[in-house]
């Protein structure tokens, strides 16, 4: 890498780090071409993103940022996964490093709070962001619904009180 190189990949990891939530660093221990394509695919089907980094560079890069705690974890050969959705990141690389025991989850940053390994695999058992979103409509939309089947049985049951008069008026 030159120069040139150097500055671009500082000033774009820093932009991810001014735009991120949630970061998890990886390290990668021996991981053929085929895997790391294979774990990329899964990170970008979460809408993820996975990056192999320069220690030094990370580290300039986070300096100054919320993931500044990040450098202590930054030795050997790492990788970086961030996303805007925390669970989707944690998710896909816990599942990943499950099946492919030569991917190592060093820890994460969520919102500037250091994570470590087991704090990171409990992010990732949690349901992504978009179930929460689903789960919590239900809820919402769960008593409004009953509300309203309170509020049509009286009517329904005047319809039926009506009907049934009106069914013995006929019948007499």
């Amino acid at each position: 890498m030159d120069r040139t190189e150097k500055r671009a990949f500082v000033a774009s990891m820093a932009s991810v780090f001014a735009n991120t939530s949630m970061l998890v660093i990886t390290r990668n221990k021996g991981l053929n071409v085929a895997a790391v394509t294979d774990l990329r695919r899964r990170m970008r089907a979460a809408d993820a993103t996975y990056k192999v980094g320069k220690n030094r560079l990370v580290t300039l890069a986070a300096k100054g940022t919320p993931f500044e705690g990040i450098t202590p974890l930054l030795t050997g050969p790492i990788a970086l996964a961030w996303a805007q959705d925390p669970v989707a990141v944690a998710k896909v690389a816990v599942e990943f490093a499950k099946t492919n025991d030569k991917l190592e989850i060093l820890g994460g940053n969520l919102d500037g709070q250091m994570l470590d390994v087991n704090q990171v695999k409990a992010l990732a058992e949690l349901p992504s962001l978009d179930v929460l979103r689903a789960q919590l409509v239900g809820l919402i939309s769960t008593p409004a619904t009953r509300i309203a089947g309170v509020v049509q049985a009286p009517a329904g049951q005047l319809a039926r009180v009506i009907g049934a008069y009106a069914d013995k008026g006929e019948a007499a």
